[in-house]
């Protein structure tokens, strides 16, 4: 095990590869690991935010290679590694973050809806996640980054997938990092709390519910997506080789107030 020093957070010479990493929360997370010294392969459902964020990441020095991918495809889960491993040469860091989420009345919504959000956040994460954890089986190192949510721990009325699929992801994250330990691969889980992006500019707008979620946020404030990015690079290197099976809350202490 190597002295703690500043090069305990570079992630030089290391490939991640980061689902939905061009967009939203996930390009924070390309940007932050890319800027650490990580190569980065994003697999998408689209082509939406290629051309940006591969130019922000070339100006970080690193090298990126994209795959368009539906990843709730039967069987993709080893290709994708497969094409990572041939495109670079090793995969050290897997980040989950593909989801979605649907909304509806509890007696109105519809099974294929349920189906379509667990197939994402939780199937697809786990066969990813197998798949990963044979090629860093191999290397006898690795980390495995799922990205969950508030919901992870809270009851989420008219998401009802979604909030399933979040504790799944839960579980999964201390199931496979039981598991990995004795390869050398932690397995953990970056949960955000309510961040300010356009997705959610209109909640935070919103006159009732905008005041309502910043009162109980403990800071006071709505986050930000740079506020994500240190937790990412943490879990993603050596300074948290001794961390697993962790859901990290990145919520301004929301959690901390129940009522």
């Amino acid at each position: 095990m190597a002295a703690f020093d500043r090069q305990s957070f570079s992630l030089t010479g290391k490939v991640a590869l980061i689902t939905g990493g061009a967009r939203g929360l996930g390009k924070y997370y390309s940007l932050a690991l890319s800027l650490y010294g990580a190569d980065i392969f994003i697999v998408s459902q689209s082509k939406t935010g290629w051309d940006d964020v591969k130019q922000a990441i070339e100006a970080n020095g690193q090298r990126v290679a994209f795959l368009q991918q539906d990843i709730t495809k039967t069987g993709c889960a080893a290709d994708i590694v497969a094409q990572v491993v041939a495109q670079f040469g090793r995969l050290d860091i897997l980040v989950n973050n593909a989801g979605m989420q649907l909304r509806n009345d509890v007696l109105a919504f519809k099974d294929e809806d349920w189906r379509r959000v667990i197939d994402l956040n939780l199937n697809a994460l786990y066969y990813l996640s197998h798949a990963a954890a044979q090629e860093m089986v191999k290397q006898h190192a690795g980390k495995i980054i799922n990205v969950g949510s508030m919901q992870s721990y809270r009851a989420g009325k008219y998401i009802f997938p979604y909030t399933a699929s979040k504790h799944g992801v839960m579980g999964l994250t201390k199931a496979y990092a039981d598991a990995l330990a004795p390869e050398n691969i932690q397995v953990n889980g970056i949960a955000p709390g309510y961040i300010s992006t356009d997705m959610t500019k209109p909640l935070q707008e919103d006159p009732v519910r905008g005041p309502e979620i910043a009162s109980h946020i403990p800071a006071g404030q709505w986050g930000v997506p740079d506020q994500l990015m240190g937790p990412m690079v943490f879990l993603a290197s050596a300074a948290s080789d001794y961390v697993t099976g962790v859901m990290l809350p990145v919520d301004g202490g929301y959690l901390l107030r129940w009522v």
